[in-house]
């Protein structure tokens, strides 16, 4: 480039810094706006008096896809933050006699499940066995853009058709692999991430249980909030300027492309490219200045469930508690339905708890500890009034937990609280319905059909996030702001050479 050209990003979550380390390096003039305080969006830190929570995500799988977006600016992810593999990663309950711990030692994880679904355990290394090559041909078709229909010719695409092309669900593989049906749900809770029904999650999905089983998980000292603090510094290092506590009202069209973005106070930062990280739906309903779409015709397409959400701060660490724990619902299935259903919010619900404090002294004063409770339910498509029963549904599945773990005192604890309802998540977060994990990822919007790493109609308006391809979930969102950036660079002969470290894994 004879002159730096201009690139505006909107919104300061993993995707748009991912993006903003990528364009800052290869010498682009970037500019971050972000409404918040705080870099993150849906994974910034939330801080409850003296205690210090992640928003969102909670532990990082998939790490090498980190890695490759530090390594491709010359650096170490390590450098930036401490990660720490946990070991075993989470206990599973599915009621008060059967809870199995999981580790991505694969004959620990055989052991444990001979434990306790005795005779499962050779299905599980089939499984593991088997979902080697499934991840090895689909891996590289999550790292291409689909702006294209002609990108379903490429010819690593052509070897996951058989994954893809299939009516079968997450469900319908494992039942190949399992017999216990209490086991299954060890290897598809994962279909949360996409906020899907695994009974209705299409089949490829599974590989999502097999790369945490083959590579762990990852916990961040201070929370996983300090990738994004991580990836800011970064950013910044390399010139990019990120703007906190600036709203931006609108892009700015001239003859159908962008030209910049106009702020909320009336200010343009003119742009030669602008990348949209705000969350999709909203973005298209909100932010388009007169390019809007109908709120109707968004709400006709489908969208993943909410999270209703408790931030706690206790007086006490439940040491004996392990660092994640799932409370599967009495009837997992009903719940599910219950959720996809979008009307009826389950009392009989699946929980999730987050005791960091014992890994993490970070995150709370001395002595003391936190809590990140999530409970899967329903977005707000039909209106279900939260205000009015968020305190009732907090005791619910502050008991469930009392009665399910050894926190049966919890309540005596609390000293500090956030409540974040599916209504939050919409007002608050600028998240269309509520749907903290986007649009559902059914066959119909997923790669091409999802919505473009380019926005269609424009040449040099671009998406990333989880409203785009590759999806939902932490590493296909970093790998979304590498792929629109890698297009930006092609678009403007701007040459680059690609980290990759998946080999070394995938082997």
């Amino acid at each position: 480039m004879s002159s730096p050209q201009k690139v505006v990003i909107i919104g300061a979550g993993p995707g748009g810094l991912s993006s903003a380390m990528i364009l800052a390096n290869r010498g682009f003039e970037v500019t971050v706006v972000e409404k918040a305080p705080r870099v993150g969006g849906r994974s910034a830190e939330l801080k409850v008096g003296d205690y210090s929570f992640d928003t969102g995500p909670t532990f990082l799988h998939q790490k090498f896809t980190l890695d490759e977006i530090f390594a491709e600016t010359g650096r170490c992810s390590d450098d930036y933050m401490d990660f720490v593999k946990l070991d075993p990663m989470t206990r599973l309950t599915w009621d008060e006699e059967t809870s199995i711990e999981t580790t991505y030692d694969i004959e620990k994880m055989a052991a444990n499940i001979a434990e306790v679904f005795p005779g499962d355990e050779e299905g599980y290394r089939r499984f593991m066995k088997d979902h080697a090559p499934k991840l090895r041909a689909i891996y590289p078709c999550l790292q291409k853009p689909y702006h294209k229909i002609t990108a379903y010719l490429r010819s690593e695409l052509l070897k996951v058709i058989p994954y893809i092309a299939t009516s079968k669900s997450v469900v319908d593989v494992l039942d190949t692999f399992f017999k216990d049906d209490r086991l299954k749900l060890a290897f598809t809770f994962q279909a949360k991430y996409l906020g899907m029904s695994p009974w209705k999650c299409p089949a490829l999905f599974s590989i999502l249980s097999y790369t945490e089983y083959k590579y762990g998980i990852y916990h961040v000292q201070g929370g996983l909030c300090k990738i994004s603090e991580g990836m800011a510094k970064a950013a910044e290092e390399d010139g990019a300027k990120i703007l906190l506590s600036t709203a931006m009202k609108e892009v700015v069209f001239e003859n159908g492309n962008a030209k910049g973005v106009k702020l909320e106070n009336g200010e343009l930062l003119e742009a030669d490219h602008v990348i949209m990280n705000a969350d999709y739906a909203h973005a298209m309903v909100n932010l388009m200045n007169g390019a809007s779409k109908p709120e109707e015709e968004m709400g006709s397409k489908k969208f993943s469930c909410s999270t209703f959400m408790l931030y706690l701060g206790l007086d006490k660490i439940y040491e004996d508690e392990p660092h994640h724990h799932i409370l599967f619902a009495d009837d997992y299935a009903q719940n599910v339905n219950d959720i996809r259903g979008e009307k009826v919010v389950s009392d009989d619900m699946s929980v999730y708890v987050r005791n960091s404090s014992i890994t993490d002294p970070t995150v709370a004063p001395e002595g003391h500890s936190q809590l990140y409770i999530l409970v899967p339910t329903i977005n707000t498509r039909h209106g279900h009034d939260w205000e009015a029963t968020k305190q009732e549904y907090r005791d619910k599945v502050l008991q469930r937990i009392e009665e399910r773990t050894g926190m049966k005192d919890l309540r005596e604890h609390i000293v500090a609280e956030r409540i974040l309802t599916p209504t939050d998540w919409r007002d608050e977060g600028d998240i269309f319905m509520g749907a903290t994990f986007n649009l559902a990822h059914t066959i119909d919007q997923m790669l091409y059909f999802r919505p473009h790493n380019r926005l269609k109609g424009y040449k040099n308006l671009y998406l990333v996030g989880g409203g785009t391809h590759p999806g939902s979930g932490l590493p296909t969102i970093l790998e979304s702001g590498r792929i629109s950036s890698n297009m930006l660079c092609d678009s403007e002969g701007v040459s680059y050479s690609r980290a990759d470290l998946a080999p070394e894994f995938l082997a």
